[in-house]
């Protein structure tokens, strides 16, 4: 099955019209400005169509039976991993589906600490993250401490939302080190190959989380050299309910299951059983099958724009944005104010106004924004704020969108200034 986009982002209304949702009137009557692709993304007809056409025609199981529409229902599932896989420089044997990216750091957090894996995770061991990270690559990591008796710590960040490289110093007991590639509060990256020269230097194992890299420009998991990396569909053009788990084939075929039963054993008797190859291993049960077809759509449509381009884009709307809430002085962003080292999103707090009020005058303005803390409470805690307004960008997004938003942050101060 293949989804044809046939514009490039030059047409920037061409593109908004495969999202119908964006032509949505609020109950404020105003037209949506989605503003929120961030915590999920809005999904083009094309992504439709296809999980659609897939439902109508080729539904079935996979990798079970000989009959027409399994055959089908399996091509179209692996052809959709072998799409997904190239979109983000992995072979398909090396992509594993799971039903989000907290999943997907779920399964690595729990395999190494698994006493059959040649990499186990034990008493003594030292699990590093980040200040910087998303609550699902912060938790697991805690829970594979708690576990095993290994000790968690973490590289600090700086004033301006950096990951701090000289708070901590990586030794031999060091079996994780797990990072974000690109932060979902401050919008600065993950400084990767410094992360990675470091851990490998040590003997250590790599994750990385890509939910908020790898919708908005061109990511390469081989070339980045990482060992581990999760995404998630829904943030991408894709449905929910799919994500995935990025792990270099020669040490996912060295590492014991996530989850047993059906669809991921090589042979069982009743004393017991040995297990498919990888991505099978790790893929028990009934697939997400329509998921993964909907996903591999959204991967051609964003591939057919162009990466670079929507990256471009993207940035466009991050420095209108950084400029037009400078002009409003009682606006503190979080992360750098720099564009070249900022990307979105923007999260910002306004001064004796709550987050949660900006979030209500903005949606009586047709603007959708998260509030709160976007599952970072260490990184707001240590940055002194307990919410902040957060505007996140997409391919869909113009700059007419930037301008309301920074329209509804001065309305907020204007009525709230005034008690």
């Amino acid at each position: 099955m293949t989804v044809s986009v046939e514009h490039k982002l030059t047409d920037l209304e061409r593109v908004r019209a495969d999202f119908p949702i964006l032509g949505r009137i609020m109950r404020g009557g105003q037209r949506l400005a989605y503003l929120d692709s961030g915590a999920t993304s809005q999904k083009p007809v094309q992504v439709l169509d296809a999980e659609r056409q897939f439902l109508t025609t080729s539904n079935g199981a996979v990798h079970r039976g000989a009959h027409q529409l399994m055959e089908e229902a399996t091509d179209a599932f692996e052809q959709g991993r072998a799409d997904i896989a190239a979109f983000v420089g992995a072979q398909p044997d090396e992509l594993v589906f799971t039903k989000n990216a907290t999943e997907a750091l779920n399964v690595v957090s729990y395999v190494l600490g698994d006493d059959r894996s040649p990499c186990v995770v034990g008493s003594g061991d030292v699990i590093v993250t980040t200040e910087l990270e998303h609550h699902a690559n912060l938790v697991p990591w805690q829970e594979l401490a708690r576990r095993t008796g290994a000790t968690l710590r973490w590289y600090g960040v700086t004033d301006d939302g950096h990951i701090d490289l000289d708070s901590l110093v990586l030794d031999e007991r060091t079996k994780v080190v797990a990072f974000t590639h690109h932060s979902n509060v401050t919008g600065t990256g993950g400084p990767v190959a410094e992360l990675v020269d470091r851990a490998k230097a040590v003997g250590a194992i790599t994750v990385l989380d890509a939910c908020q890299s790898v919708p908005h420009q061109p990511v390469d998991f081989g070339a980045l050299a990482v060992d581990f990396a999760a995404f998630s569909g829904h943030k991408m053009l894709g449905p929910t309910g799919i994500g995935a788990l990025y792990g270099r084939a020669e040490l996912l075929r060295t590492l014991p299951p996530f989850l047993t039963g059906g669809s991921m054993i090589e042979t069982v008797t009743m004393d017991g059983a040995t297990y498919a190859p990888p991505p099978q291993r790790f893929e028990a049960g009934t697939q997400m099958i329509s998921q993964v077809v909907g996903l591999a759509a959204a991967t051609r449509y964003l591939g057919d724009i162009g990466m670079a381009e929507i990256q471009a884009h993207e940035h466009e709307l991050v420095i209108a944005t950084l400029d037009g809430l400078a002009e409003i002085p009682q606006v503190r962003i979080l992360g750098p104010t720099d564009p070249a080292v900022r990307r979105s999103p923007v999260a910002f707090v306004v001064d004796g106004v709550h987050a949660h009020d900006v979030g209500q005058v903005l949606d009586d303005e047709g603007v959708a924004v998260r509030v709160g803390h976007h599952c970072t409470a260490p990184l707001h805690r240590r940055l002194g704020v307990t919410a902040t307004v957060r505007a996140s960008f997409a391919v869909y997004n113009t700059l007419a969108e930037v301008h309301r938003l920074v329209a509804g942050v001065r309305r907020a101060v204007e009525f709230f200034g005034d008690r």
